[in-house]
């Protein structure tokens, strides 16, 4: 299907951030809202959410260049534009009535063929399209995103009957590879999969701790980690929505579900919540929620509300055995435990899961895709589903029973077999209500390492690392460390899958399926080594590193680096000296060694003055390249998306972008693949740098800051080394070249200098602990 032109009706929150997200995507977008009373610009809401979108932190746009491509409008002079569109979004207030008329005026003016869709959240289609006529039902769809709808990556999607399913498909596609989104297809029920079962989830939860007494931190550390779920749990997770959406939501729900539902024994007047919303205190967006950040005296203490009195108190810890217990023994242990958590977590738990299995087939076929959108629209690690297995079905039916408590039919089948999941000759399969387990299908396209490792054990793997066949001749090597940082395993198997591939495979895709490509060098080895006085084992490291990463770039076949997440420091410099890179949109990507007090030390000063150095925008000579990746490095700049990464060229600007992670591997294999025949390595490079002249240039800049408070006096030092680097060192005559051998060796003296030093370990120790950068 062809999208290129889209119409978004409705400029608030949502409507401006799919329009943003569209605009990603290369898609030209008009913006649209009503024309406010006694406002001399007529379209100012549609350009205030435009300017918001550039303010905005985190950002909707992927690069400021996209929001050329979103043209503000109004319902009252602009309508001429739905001729011409593609795909209409409505994206306005959840009211019937409103939402009809506007499908009236729509259908007026639209061309044959043009999609249109709702972003409801709670409203049937059904009603949506009542007395519509059939050539409108015929084109209209429920497309479900979720907020911030650039980072969230549901998108729920209702068709009907009157929709042809090949047009169905092509739009389900269109949404997967060109927005990225996992899509999943709902039957058109009442709030479809995710919001159904999340706000029972948080209904559950709040009512059972009003009952039971447990506080909000105690709340949301249950609900929180042992689940799976993002350390928000319900709380934290209310305030970042917002308090003042819960009963406008709960409101929409309960209008349209069945009396019978299990959702309406949740329902409570809950009047200290009226009271808050109409207080300012509505999360995070006002004065606080459940939690606020008190400044009096110009401090910054994090405060939690006491649910039976209101008062607020300094924020604590949530002290429980069954936390211990979870951490020990999992979730079953959790729910088994005996104090006030493990009771708290079983009732949360059994109602929600109990109510997640009794709704399939009513919300979807699958509990598969019910798994994946929670996943995907939640941020839970695991769906009910899995959730379930995690307990056994077995044990939670059991304990219903016991309980004198209602099994849902599908509950009861996962029960008397293997689980809801289960894995058969290297597929994994899933229990539909059927009965019977079915494999559970990738999408057409997708390849998924997950996938892979069901099939058989890896070429070569050691505590860090491990190196897949992929098919096709194409290794993967994948890192499994804790934010997949780089330590000495993980540079020695990157050795021994180099002469893997060299011996009898065509090509060398780096990827994994962590939440992040590489967080960079393994600070916690480099402190260890610092504070045990082990600088030999630190200058090995440096010297095993920049010479495997010379190996890669020298290699005699293609090498793909496929980055999603953070890919910072040496996971940066993975992607500088790989022959191309397949990034996923969402991939963060900078030399941040600055901001701990060392520098790049693998090539990556090299790498970047090279890419600057040939870069046709800067002027010529040996300074502009210094300067830009002076700045770059020097100020630990980080691109937030793949685009970012190619304007700041640590991408380069045929290096491809994925927006949908599911598919990151296949683009990287495919890519790889494509540069096996006639391939050669890159010649090594030879630098023109600047050197005593250069390196007095930039420390005037550097006292400026410095006067200003910018710059504290040990980023003096970082950056003297950094500056000896990068313009070549007192040797250096900028009318004679400069080899890659001596900028590495420049690299390795300038970071032994810095980790010698007592503030740069202040620094590293400041960093591992709270994951937060140091200024001494």
């Amino acid at each position: 299907m062809q999208i290129d032109k889209a119409v978004v009706i409705g400029s608030g929150v949502m409507g401006a951030g799919i329009a943003a997200h569209l605009a990603n995507a290369g898609i030209a977008v008009h913006l649209l809202d009503i024309v406010p009373e006694s406002s001399e610009r007529r379209s100012i809401l549609a350009e205030a959410a435009l300017a918001r979108l550039l303010k905005a932190d985190p950002e909707p746009l992927m690069s400021k260049r996209a929001a050329r491509l979103i043209s503000p409008g109004n319902l009252e002079d602009d309508l001429e534009v739905l001729a011409g569109a593609d795909w209409i979004v409505e994206a306005v207030i959840e009211d019937l009535a409103i939402k009809r008329d506007l499908y009236a005026r729509i259908e007026a003016r639209r061309k044959d063929g043009a999609i249109v869709s709702s972003n409801t959240s709670t409203l049937p289609r059904a009603k949506l399209i009542e007395d519509l006529p059939a050539r409108f039902a015929g084109d209209f769809l429920i497309t479900h995103f979720f907020n911030p709808p650039r980072y969230m990556r549901l998108l729920e999607v209702v068709g009907g009957a009157e929709v042809d399913a090949e047009r169905l498909a092509a739009f389900n596609d269109f949404a997967d590879r060109r927005l990225g989104k996992g899509v999943v297809a709902c039957h058109d029920t009442p709030g479809f999969i995710a919001n159904r079962i999340g706000t029972f989830w948080i209904q559950c939860a709040l009512v059972e701790a009003l009952d039971q007494e447990i506080s909000i931190e105690e709340a949301d550390a249950l609900m929180g980690r042992p689940l799976g779920i993002p350390k928000t749990g319900v709380f934290g997770l209310l305030d970042l929505v917002g308090l003042d959406l819960m009963p406008h939501v709960d409101r929409s729900l309960a209008a349209n579900l069945a009396d019978g539902d299990a959702y309406h024994g949740l329902r409570r007047e809950l009047p200290f919540l009226h009271e808050m919303i109409a207080s300012g205190y509505t999360g995070r967006k006002g004065k606080g929620g459940f939690y606020r950040l008190n400044t009096e005296g110009g401090g910054r203490v994090k405060e939690a509300r006491d649910l039976k009195t209101g008062a607020y108190a300094k924020s604590a810890r949530a002290n429980l055995a069954s936390l211990d217990a979870a951490k020990a023994g999992g979730l079953a242990a959790l729910i088994a435990h005996a104090d006030k958590g493990g009771r708290y977590a079983w009732s949360v738990l059994s109602q929600t899961l109990s109510y997640a299995a009794a709704l399939v087939p009513e919300i979807a076929y699958s509990p598969g895709d019910v798994d994946r959108a929670m996943r995907l629209g939640y941020n839970w690690k695991y769906g009910p589903f899995e959730l379930i297995d995690r307990i056994g079905a077995a044990v939670l039916t059991e304990r219903l029973v016991a309980e004198q408590r209602a099994v849902p039919p599908l509950l009861a089948k996962a029960a008397a077999a293997e689980g809801f999941y289960r894995q058969a000759e290297g597929r994994l399969q899933v229990l539909q209500p059927d009965g019977h387990y079915h494999d559970l299908l990738q999408a057409p396209g997708v390849l998924l390492l997950a996938d892979i490792k069901r099939q058989g054990p890896a070429l070569k793997r050691n505590g860090s690392a491990s190196l897949w066949d992929i098919g096709d001749g194409v290794l993967c090597f994948e890192i499994h460390t804790k934010l997949n940082s780089i330590d000495p395993d993980v540079i020695a198997l990157l050795g021994k899958a180099i002469q893997t591939v060299e011996k009898d495979h065509k090509a060398l895709v780096i990827y994994n399926e962590g939440e992040h490509f590489s967080a960079g060098a393994n600070l916690g080895f480099a402190l260890f080594a610092a504070n045990t006085a082990l600088w030999p084992m630190i200058e090995n490291m440096v010297e095993l590193g920049q010479a495997t990463y010379q190996r890669l770039k020298a290699a005699p076949f293609p090498v793909v680096s496929a980055p999603s997440g953070l890919a910072l420091g040496g996971g940066c410099e993975l992607l500088l000296h790989s022959d191309a890179v397949q990034a996923h949109a969402e991939s963060y990507v900078g030399l941040v060694e600055a901001g701990v007090g060392v520098i790049p030390a693998w090539g990556g000063c090299k790498e970047l003055l090279a890419r600057y150095s040939a870069a046709p925008k800067l002027p010529k000579g040996p300074i502009p390249p210094v300067a830009a990746a002076f700045e770059a490095i020097g100020l630990a700049k980080v691109a937030k998306s793949a685009f970012q990464a190619q304007e700041m060229a640590f991408l380069r600007r045929d290096d491809g972008i994925t927006f949908n992670r599911d598919r990151l591997l296949a683009d990287a294999k495919a890519k790889a693949l494509q540069l096996v025949e006639g391939y050669a390595p890159p010649e090594p490079v030879e630098l023109t740098l600047p050197g005593p002249s250069g390196k007095a240039a930039l420390n005037l800049v550097l006292h400026d800051l410095h006067l200003k408070g910018q710059a504290s006096e040990h980023d003096l030092v970082v950056a003297d080394g950094l500056g000896d680097v990068l313009t070549g060192g007192k040797e250096a005559d900028h009318t004679a070249p400069i080899a890659e051998s001596d900028v590495l060796a420049l690299e390795r003296q300038a970071f032994m200098r810095l980790v010698r030093t007592e503030k740069t370990l202040a620094r590293i120790e400041h960093t591992l602990e709270t994951g937060k950068p140091l200024r001494n």
